[in-house]
């Protein structure tokens, strides 16, 4: 049904991308237009949103939905412009979609109802000079291409060869080829958008999200559903094409259209062509004739439908229309994403800062445990007595530096075995204090992240309200860390000074608890109000370091001891602090992009304004060659009155020409006229 005199559209490859899209005074601004989508897809692509924060859930699918557009459909489209127009057949589950294209066609290519062979395998109807538009991956990249010359599951190569069919349960793309379309025209039969199955429902609105027209089948009993007004709510947002094809309505129950035409008009889809198909059509004297409804029923569809696939500039407005349409509403998701992404980021901070602030306060709790004079009780305070408490020590404390040294050589080499006991008991002591605060910290963190919706989500699976079993030999590791820095100094004070190596060498150990006494009771000294603190342990441990090394050297060690003593307990705590930090550091949730996507969001806006501005004004007036077939039951309309004859009728011509189709009408005429002169 092709006509020889037509021009056929160049195929990817051979040139159609090269040159100005038309419709357009130059490529310099739709390729701008394509680099800054390019852009803009790669940072969508980079975007996560993994927190669990309000409206996230509708941010991902809109994510996911945005991405899907820019590979299915606009960048594919941007960069083919002569691409055939897509129109995609979609709606609720039995409306008759597969029917109504089949009956355009006039040949059963989709099997409609129980029969369909799988959803999982739209079926894409294209003329056959336009098949190298969809055998490659131009448009719906990530869908296998089969062909089939009907719907009895014979498969090929998308080249025609035999191939390879797809996986079990993957969704691939059935071409099929048809002279009955214009060349410039294709028909995507789509799965049911209320379908049953998850990965129906997704795939008809991956599909429709494709489309440079939707043609959106209901019923008279289903028209109301409110799965359909979503999707078609979606092309009102992005100002797609539609046209609602109005299945089995009752005679007489026109008013069904009338509401129908208010819905659509409600939902920003005022333009939308609604065709009616009776009920009579299907029933009675109309009846299915081979699958196939009347062609009365569909003429007033197919002659719509033919002459936008024979309109080279009404398929270019439509293109333009949807194609303008989804760009804009791409900038608002994209800008809604970042605002997303924006919210994600402030999360991540609250739940870091929950971590922080509860570790820090173990931190600041421990640290005054250990200044405090706390520490120098009970076992600690035992020890030491054991240690010191004889007359002979304290006598040879005040007995004056000079002498008090070869009397604590004296008294050093008669206990060699005390000091370990009063350390042991320092760092069971600390391990107590260390232990408890890291316990507390956690308790508190977890309760935190329990509490919010963000943290919450990501508690589950793991044990976090309590610090982990390693933590105890960690710490013990820890301690006995410290104490050896805290001989390492008295080692290292000792051989500064020629006085007193012959004490240090004999009480290193003795001297190092003395210190860590020290540390427990402040950290530059002692002070009048601390005297009296564990019975003037801290007094005497300092009596003895000054004895041996001088008041200042006792001050700088004290405070070398205490930030050695800190800085382990910091790593203790920033490890345990780490188990929470790391479940965000591995969503990466601190930088999610959000300012990326934004700033490619207004390049595209901008580069969309400067690609429309450049868009020359299409000569209306001028005639291009018919390039294409016809339709089922093209021009074939009933008249309200009599039978279907061979020509439109006058209300339908004035409606093509308001819907700015006059060229191709007046050719149409033409063509009619010419044909009886010749007779």
């Amino acid at each position: 049904m092709t006509d020889p005199d037509a021009t056929p559209s160049p195929p990817p490859g051979d040139g159609a991308d090269d040159r100005p899209p038309e419709g357009t005074a130059a490529g310099a601004p739709t390729a701008a237009l394509v680099e800054s989508l390019d852009l803009l897809r790669a940072r969508l692509g980079a975007m996560r949103l993994p927190l669990e924060t309000p409206g996230v859930a509708a941010a991902r699918t809109d994510l996911h939905q945005a991405v899907d557009q820019l590979d299915d459909y606009l960048l594919p489209r941007l960069r083919s412009e002569r691409a055939p127009l897509l129109v995609v057949v979609g709606g609720s589950t039995g409306a008759g979609k597969s029917t109504l294209v089949n009956s355009l066609l006039g040949e059963p290519v989709s099997a409609p109802g129980v029969l369909r062979p799988t959803t999982r395998a739209p079926v894409l109807v294209h003329h056959p000079l336009d098949a190298r538009w969809f055998t490659t991956d131009r448009v719906l990249p990530g869908l296998a291409r089969v062909t089939s010359a009907s719907p009895d599951g014979r498969t090929a190569g998308a080249d025609g060869a035999p191939g390879r069919a797809p996986a079990e349960g993957a969704a691939a793309l059935r071409l099929v080829a048809s002279d009955a379309l214009p060349q410039g025209l294709a028909l995507l039969d789509a799965p049911d958008v209320d379908s049953v199955e998850t990965a129906n429902r997704e795939l008809a609105a991956q599909l429709l999200g494709a489309a440079d027209l939707w043609l959106f089948v209901t019923t008279a009993a289903r028209y109301a559903d409110a799965v359909p007004w979503d999707l078609l709510g979606q092309a009102a947002r992005r100002r797609a094409q539609v046209a609602i094809v109005l299945d089995r309505v009752d005679p007489g129950a026109e008013v069904v259209a009338d509401d129908l035409r208010r819905m659509t008009a409600e939902h920003g889809l005022g333009d939308a062509r609604v065709f009616v198909l009776g009920e009579a059509a299907e029933q009675g004297p109309g009846a299915l004739v081979d699958g196939l409804l009347p062609e009365a029923a569909v003429a007033e569809v197919a002659t719509w439908l033919s002459g936008l696939g024979g309109d080279p500039e009404a398929r270019a407005r439509v293109i333009a229309a949807t194609r303008d349409g989804v760009v804009d509403d791409l900038v608002r998701r994209a800008v809604a994403l970042a605002e997303t992404a924006d919210g994600q980021e402030v999360a991540d901070a609250r739940l870091r800062d929950a971590v922080r602030r509860y570790h820090a306060e173990a931190l600041t709790q421990v640290e005054a445990a250990t200044s405090d004079g706390a520490l120098l009780r009970g076992e600690v305070l035992a020890r030491w007595q054991d240690f010191v408490g004889t007359g002979e020590f304290f006598r040879a404390v005040e007995a004056g530096v000079g002498r008090a040294r070869d009397a604590l050589v004296r008294f050093f080499r008669g206990r060699p075995k005390e000091a370990p006991q009063v350390e042991q008991a320092i760092a069971h002591g600390l391990e107590s204090v260390i232990l408890d605060a890291a316990e507390q910290a956690a308790e508190r963190t977890y309760a935190a992240w329990r509490g919010d919706g963000a943290g919450a989500a990501l508690l589950d699976g793991l044990d976090l309200a309590r610090v982990p079993a390693a933590l105890r030999t960690e710490v013990a590791e820890q301690i006995r860390g410290w104490q050896e820095d805290v001989l390492s100094l008295v080692r290292e004070q000792g051989e500064s000074r020629r006085g007193t190596a012959r004490a240090v060498s004999f009480g290193v150990n003795a001297l190092g608890v003395s210190l860590m006494v020290i540390v427990f009771a402040s950290t530059a000294g002692l002070t009048g109000a601390e005297i009296g603190i564990a019975g003037g342990t801290a007094v005497v441990a300092q009596k003895l370091l000054e004895a041996v090394f001088g008041d200042e050297a006792v001050r700088r060690l004290a405070a070398q001891a205490k930030e050695r003593l800190n800085g382990r307990l910091d790593a203790v705590l920033r490890g345990q602090a780490a188990r929470y930090t790391a479940q965000l550091d591995a969503l990466g949730t601190q930088d999610t992009g959000a300012d990326g996507v934004r700033a490619a969001a207004h390049r595209v806006a901008a580069a969309a304004r400067a690609e429309r501005a450049a868009r020359s004004v299409p000569d209306e007036g001028a005639t291009r060659p018919w390039n294409g077939g016809l339709l089922r039951g093209a021009g074939r309309l009933r008249p309200p009155d009599g039978p279907a004859r061979g020509a439109p009728d006058e209300e339908v011509v004035r409606r093509e020409e308001d819907a700015g189709r006059q060229g191709w009408w007046s050719r149409w005429r033409s063509r009619d006229r010419g044909a009886e002169g010749a007779e």
